[in-house]
């Protein structure tokens, strides 16, 4: 039996959205836009649940926005922002006095950037599971794909991420690394 989408439950799904968001996109402020961009589409009218949980569906409207804005921005021309560098990063990583780690938002920046690397089918995988904290059947669900290519993808973005972040020191000392 169809259900409603009750506006109220998507505010408790907004820190999983969030934290796909800012995995699946290059800054915190493009997260942001992103999951306010997918709660305006989803809230805009009611919308019917044919079997399926919230988060699962909240999920696909977040991914079937970033592709479309992709895609729109694809057609248009790039356009830099004054406090940015000339390679498009954020000047800053932590603002000066938010109490922010700044070690920990340079891991953070380092973390988010490995997993911006992984191809799409993976970083996908990566983001629903371990970033927005999805079980494998909801992930599976929200990809339209079988668990079992899921769980594959998973294992695979996970290794990728685990090798793009060890250090030269790590790569040097691992005798899988070494020449035979």
């Amino acid at each position: 039996m169809p259900r409603r989408l009750d506006p109220e439950s998507v505010v408790a799904h907004l820190p999983r959205l969030y934290r796909a968001a800012r995995a699946w996109t290059d800054s915190r402020d493009e997260a942001e836009d992103l999951v306010q961009e997918t709660c305006l589409r989803v809230l805009s009218r009611p919308r019917l649940l044919l079997n399926e949980d919230e988060i699962g569906y909240l999920m696909r409207a977040l991914h079937n926005t970033l592709v479309s804005q992709r895609r729109a921005a694809g057609s248009r021309p790039r356009l830099v922002a004054l406090d940015a560098d000339p390679d498009g990063e954020d000047v800053a990583l932590a603002a000066p006095g938010s109490g922010a780690d700044p070690v920990e938002a340079l891991e953070n920046a380092d973390l988010y950037a490995a997993i911006a690397e992984l191809p799409v089918e993976f970083r996908d995988a990566l983001v629903a599971i371990d970033v927005a904290g999805l079980s494998y059947k909801e992930a599976a669900h929200a990809l339209g794909v079988p668990m079992g290519t899921v769980t594959s993808r998973l294992f695979r973005a996970r290794d990728r991420l685990a090798d793009r972040l060890r250090t030269p020191q790590e790569r040097a000392s691992d005798p899988q690394d070494r020449p035979a």
